[in-house]
């Protein structure tokens, strides 16, 4: 048996083991479905586009036209993605009581695509837009069709004439009531199952030092190193197809 092989029998044993397991997913889990990361060496978004100007409050604010020429190209392929064999795994897993639940930094929306019922978009979702002067949402579909239909840059509410921005987390804005809700949930989990994160981004990498001071096992299974590797009982440097495949195997798992 590989090491890999070993690894990923480790795994589904932990799994199997575990009273209330979660998972916390990272944009590593979305790039196998072709959506690019922020922060890989040579591929990440951050390498070519300023977050300061693309990715933050402030320059939204400041340069909205700016900020929806980058967004609406990246929404684009956030549309046409589809979920991958480790969305549709995490899927079966909590349809077959082995997981609790997907807490997930992650806004596109694809764990609930592929059937995952309790979510926790910690950095929210790009399918809605909402007015940030008087919180009108619509979804995000209409307001670009309303861009091209018109021929402007920028989105305004119908109702007030705000500025409509996605309802995602830009920097320098706070996180959303769901990274409470989630915090509380892994206060209660016994496994944490980490994918696809360099754990870099806080306050969300901080619920892995939460989980294992609070007694839960922690399984990472990411391509690059991450900070809290050392905290982890399971250590997997793998691309996740390559871990998702065979667990699935192993748990009997039907993935259609």
């Amino acid at each position: 048996m590989s090491a890999l092989a070993e690894q990923v029998a480790r795994l589904a044993e932990m799994l199997r083991r575990a009273e209330y397991a979660l998972a916390l997913t990272g944009a590593g889990v979305s790039t196998e479905s072709g959506i690019p990361d922020f922060r890989s060496p040579g591929s990440g978004l951050w390498e070519r586009y300023d977050p300061t100007i693309i990715a933050s409050r402030e320059g939204f604010l400041s340069d909205p036209a700016r900020f929806y020429e980058f967004w609406r190209e990246r929404f684009a392929v956030l549309t046409q993605a589809e979920p991958n064999i480790t969305h549709r795994v995490l899927a079966k897993l909590e349809e077959r009581g082995l997981l609790g639940g997907v807490i997930t930094q992650n806004i596109d929306g694809l764990h609930r695509a592929a059937g995952s019922r309790r979510v926790w978009e910690v950095h929210g979702s790009y399918r809605e837009a909402v007015c940030i002067r008087c919180g009108y949402r619509l979804p995000i579909e209409e307001v670009f069709a309303k861009l091209e239909e018109v021929g402007e840059k920028v989105p305004r509410c119908p109702h007030c004439g705000g500025l409509l921005k996605p309802d995602v987390v830009l920097f320098g804005e706070q996180l959303p009531a769901s990274f409470t809700e989630a915090s509380r949930e892994v206060a209660q989990a016994d496994l944490l199952l980490v994918l696809g994160t360099s754990l870099e981004v806080y306050p969300v990498a901080g619920l892995v030092p939460q989980a294992a001071s609070a007694g839960a096992r922690i399984a990472i299974v990411n391509r690059d190193p991450t900070a809290f590797d050392h905290l982890a009982d399971l250590v997997i440097h793998a691309q996740l197809g390559q871990v998702m495949a065979p667990l699935a195997r192993l748990l009997g798992l039907e993935l259609g």
